[in-house]
Formats: C-alpha cells, structure tokens, sequence
C-alpha cells in the first residue's frame, strides 16, 4: 500500500522540492497551500502523515497542528511541522500542540524521508 503525505506548504519552491523528494521516495503526496485547503482534504481523505509549514495565509501550521489533533477522526495522523523557525521554543510548542516531528528548512531530503519512514511505520 502506498503511503499518502498531505503536504500543507505555500511556497511552490518548497513545495515542488517536497513533492519531488517523497514521490521519489515512493510516496503519494497531496498538496495544499492552506489549513483550511487541508481541513478540506482532511474530511474527504486520510493521509498517513501530515506535514505542515508554520507561516501560512490565515492559520498558522500550529494552529492546524492543534486543531488535527483534537479532532477524534484525525487525531491519529502523525503531523510532522516543517519550519525556518528551528529555535528549540518553535519545537517545544510544536510538540505541545502534538506535532510527531520537526522538520527544519532548508529541508535535508535524507532527513525528510528518515522522518517520514519513522512516522507512517509506527
């Protein structure tokens, strides 16, 4: 079975980066530029993991973090936030508000997919 990313990112830079480097890996992607574009995608679809940027129009990657989290239909879905802000405070209310990993930008594709394997084979 093929494991399904939704990719919440509103760079097209990143995001074709992202999508190359997990199509690559094997994996289907699904790609959004907002949290209210995944929350869509999220009623009709569950992906295996989620990965989300922190700064993105309207609501913040933390605040879908949160909300995919106390959600009973998503909260099992490993979210992963990927950010430039890579201060430990940006990755202690990360995993405050229940993101599985922290992916800091500039994206290391080795560290990407490493993460990725760890979150959707638990």
């Amino acid at each position: 079975m093929v494991t399904t990313v939704l990719l919440v990112e509103d760079s097209p830079t990143q995001t074709q980066m992202i999508v190359g480097c997990l199509e690559q890996a094997g994996l289907s992607v699904i790609s959004v530029i907002s949290s209210e574009e995944a929350q869509n995608k999220l009623k009709s679809q569950k992906p295996d993991l989620v990965i989300v940027d922190v700064i993105l129009p309207g609501q913040s990657g933390f605040e879908l973090c949160r909300e995919i989290k106390t959600n009973t239909s998503t909260q099992k879905i490993p979210v992963a936030i990927c950010s430039t802000k890579d201060t430990e405070v940006d990755k202690l209310w990360g995993s405050m508000l229940g993101a599985d990993a922290y992916i800091p930008k500039p994206i290391n594709k080795q560290e990407l997919i490493k993460t990725v394997q760890q979150l959707t084979n638990n």
